[in-house]
């Protein structure tokens, strides 16, 4: 029973990263901006991910 959780929330948490770096890539900011953004989500999962939540694009 623990794998089949592990890996549901696994998948929700790719799932939440790939929508985020999607949203990065389609804001309006500048290439360098967008890049530096990806790079920390796919570097950093869970505090680039919470930064971004925080700091990034509103709306």
């Amino acid at each position: 029973m623990g794998i089949e959780i592990t890996g549901l929330l696994g998948l929700i948490w790719l799932i939440i990263v790939i929508w985020a770096i999607v949203k990065v890539a389609k804001s309006p900011a500048g290439a360098l901006p967008k890049l530096l953004w990806i790079l920390i989500l796919l570097f950093f999962p869970l505090i680039g991910l919470i930064i971004w939540f925080l700091l990034g694009p509103k709306g």
